[in-house]
């Protein structure tokens, strides 16, 4: 049974929300930039989702999440490419993200480790570059 991924809708926050803490994953800002957000869907059940947070040319993407039920079946792979291809579409240049334990999925993506002092200064002021939650986090980029 696929997932069908599609904008996220605000009824779906909650859902989301519950996913990210299930997972240990930050939920500072998401209900800020929810509207940038796509949620996979198995039936009328959000499986995943995955936002961005808009910075002029650059875009942080964050907070890719799927239920782990259903990991490994090519969810994230699908939400990560759908956010990819709306913001290509938009004109971003370049993404960035925090990671601890996807480097290799997202170096699948296209994404290379980079020292996070070379991140975009505006993405440096989001919420999660500040997080004492994510100091530890592997700095990623993807030039579009």
């Amino acid at each position: 049974m696929g997932a069908e991924i599609a904008p996220a809708s605000p009824t779906d926050l909650n859902d989301v929300l519950a996913l990210l803490a299930g997972t240990s994953l930050p939920t500072d800002g998401v209900a800020e930039y929810f509207r940038h957000f796509v949620a996979a869907r198995v039936e009328d059940r959000v499986v995943g989702s995955v936002g961005m947070e808009p910075y002029g040319p650059s875009a942080l993407l964050r907070s890719l999440v799927v239920a782990p039920d259903l990991r490994n079946q090519g969810i994230g792979q699908a939400l990560a490419k759908e956010l990819i291809a709306r913001l290509r579409q938009q004109g971003t240049r370049q993404v960035f993200l925090l990671t601890e334990t996807t480097l290799t999925f997202f170096e699948r993506l296209g994404f290379r480790r980079i020292p996070r002092s070379e991140a975009d200064p505006a993405v440096q002021q989001s919420v999660e570059f500040r997080s004492a939650f994510c100091e530890s986090a592997a700095c990623m980029q993807l030039d579009l």
